[in-house]
């Protein structure tokens, strides 16, 4: 799941860092009351009706069944497409499910319960074959398209193959194209030329209520798999392809009214969705919204002021935004542990990376202390990442494994260890690259800064490019155009799909993920001992086995050095006092569930 965080420039960020420590130490003491707490500002901003610092986090705050009211999101982000197919950024799945449904979907929990699958377009959980080869579901009575037509096993089979379609729909998640046609033979829904036409063989619809998957082989993740927002149904006739993200046509309880690519969206209610058909989503607000600024602390002051309601990234206040908020607003924040990690990633296809003892010698020169004071401290930035397995996956051992030492020294660059690689690579007096990062991220452009300052100690000299952001896709996820651009350092996050290292790992790691374009195996790692471990982890079903696998995957990746981690991340969200029913989940890896939040009108 990839995701993006915002900041201002390093020495922001640097001066910043302290004032939240400090501050945050006050308000985990207890939350508000003090006499920063409540402090309000603007029509609906402060903290004089907040549900309390925390209160949100794992658990929810300020129930209400209360419907009505304009849900009002702000963001510097736009999605990377909202095309259900092709979207792959953590806040855009969790935006999904206002207009789009699954047979199955993540519980509306708060926490960890939020990981659990529950039926969603489907009567009840797959009914699966002792093998563990065929999954069988019936779609409930009632659902429907916005404009009133049935949904069928057809749309949802068709939405499943466009994924096939990579010529035409890169960017999202490719597993089910792996799982269910691992020989490559079905060409997509729009090269099917097949006499029958009936697509994808591994898919049979018996009927416009029924849909059996054949898997050629056991996946133990299977079904965690489907209830990605990329298994959403889509109907043949309002597929327009490329420009689908543009106006989705709407399964769930709201649809697109409009759509402005980089400055705003605003859903309304669907009026053909039944609640009846429905028993996941309990939707609040008449209507929603997304702003779009091109500046983050412009968003974060409007967010304080009561403006607008929450940010739809997802990602965290700015330096600036945290220091205020915590000293104002205490009441409306929330300091939860996110699923992702922050890290540079070297790909292989550009020298001197394809040498393991140069990107030792990038992991040894770091500065672990420096990276993590550049993405907000041990606070609001997270944990010195040690290796590259989330906390949250099954398998993790956290900072307990740190085979490079990162946390020697309180963070410390190893300078002797450096220079030690940089002589057995071939290059005892250092070399030049290029770091990659997104221009509207400016917390990663101060991670670069840190990377750079630190790396120029040991004769490493880096150059910065800034690139757009909402372009990932086809800049840093084209190993073309990274080879090109001479792009030896990427810097990125990722937190799990879902929660397997299946669904955090293999995208980054195995070279079946290797794409012309959408590419997130930045490192470009192809490894047959890493993919074989994956292909035993897809058929284990042994629970201790796959834990052991889940490590096994993690030191492997670590001992090829194709990953600096920079930190396993938190981060501090701003709810408004106007947010009803708001509590973070594990499923979408410490973000606000959205699609069950209410506003007070």
């Amino acid at each position: 799941m990839v995701t993006f965080r915002r900041n201002t420039r390093r020495k922001q960020a640097v001066a910043a860092a302290a004032v939240v420590a400090a501050l945050l130490s006050t308000a985990a003491c207890g939350g508000g009351g003090d006499d920063d707490s409540g402090k309000g500002g603007g029509k609906d901003g402060g903290s004089a009706n907040a549900a309390g610092f925390d209160a949100a986090n794992n658990k929810v705050a300020n129930a209400s069944t209360k419907a009505g009211g304009e849900l009002k999101f702000a963001g510097v982000q736009d999605a990377d497409s909202w095309d259900t197919t092709r979207g792959y950024y953590g806040f855009v799945w969790d935006f999904m499910r206002y207009y789009s449904r699954q047979l199955v979907t993540s519980k509306t929990a708060p926490g960890a319960g939020g990981t659990e699958l529950t039926p969603d377009l489907a009567t009840e959980r797959a009914k699966i074959s002792d093998d563990g080869k065929t999954y069988t579901y019936t779609l409930r009575d009632g659902v429907s398209w916005e404009d009133g037509k049935p949904v069928t096993s057809q749309d949802v089979k068709y939405g499943i193959e466009r994924q096939w379609a990579q010529d035409v729909l890169s960017g999202g998640p490719v597993y089910l194209r792996d799982i269910l046609d691992p020989k490559g033979e079905y060409k997509g829904p729009y090269k099917d030329t097949s006499a029958d036409h009936l697509g994808l063989k591994a898919i049979e619809t018996p009927d416009a209520k029924t849909i059996v998957f054949h898997l050629p082989t056991a996946n133990s993740d299977f079904e965690a798999i489907l209830a990605l927002t990329s298994s959403s149904p889509v109907r043949q006739d309002k597929d327009t392809k490329s420009k689908y993200g543009l106006k989705p046509f709407s399964s769930g309880p709201y649809k697109f009214e409009s759509y402005t690519p980089n400055k705003s969206v605003v859903l309304v209610r669907n009026e053909n969705w039944k609640q009846e058909s429905d028993p996941v989503r309990k939707p609040l607000p008449d209507k929603i919204s997304v702003t779009l600024f091109s500046n983050a602390d412009d968003m974060d002051n409007k967010l304080l002021s009561g403006e607008y309601d929450l940010d739809v990234n997802q990602t965290g206040l700015s330096p600036q935004g945290r220091t205020k908020a915590l000293k104002e607003y205490k009441d409306n924040l929330d300091n939860p542990v996110s699923g992702y990690i922050r890290y540079a990633a070297f790909p292989q296809n550009v020298a001197p990376f394809d040498n393991i003892h140069c990107r030792k010698a990038v992991l040894y020169g770091a500065d672990h202390k420096s990276l993590q004071t550049a993405r907000g401290g041990p606070v609001a930035g997270g944990d010195i990442g040690t290796n590259m397995l989330p906390p949250s996956v099954p398998g993790s051992e956290g900072q307990k494994y740190d085979p490079y030492g990162f946390t020697t020294n309180d963070g410390a660059a190893n300078t002797a260890k450096a220079k030690e690689e940089l002589a057995a690579c071939g290059k005892p007096d250092g070399f030049s690259t290029t770091i990659a990062v997104r221009n509207n991220k400016p917390v990663e452009v101060a991670t670069a800064e840190s990377l750079q300052a630190s790396l120029a100690k040991i004769g490493i000299k880096v150059d910065i490019d800034q690139y757009d952001g909402a372009q990932y896709s086809g800049i840093i996820g084209n190993p073309s155009v990274v080879k090109k651009k001479g792009y030896g350092i990427i810097i990125m996050g990722w937190g799990p799909d879902f929660p397997s290292v299946q669904g955090y790992g293999q995208p980054l790691w195995d070279s079946s993920y290797i794409l012309d374009s959408g590419n997130n195996n930045f490192a470009m790692i192809n490894d047959k001992a890493i993919d074989a471990n994956f292909d035993k982890y897809a058929v284990e079903l042994d629970d201790a086995k796959k834990v052991a696998l889940s490590t096994q995957l993690n030191h492997q990746v670590m001992e090829g050095a194709y990953y600096l981690p920079f930190v396993f991340e938190k981060f501090i969200n701003f709810r408004s006092s106007r947010l009803t029913n708001v509590y973070t989940t594990d499923a979408y890896s410490g973000q606000y569930d959205f699609i069950s939040l209410g506003v007070q009108k």
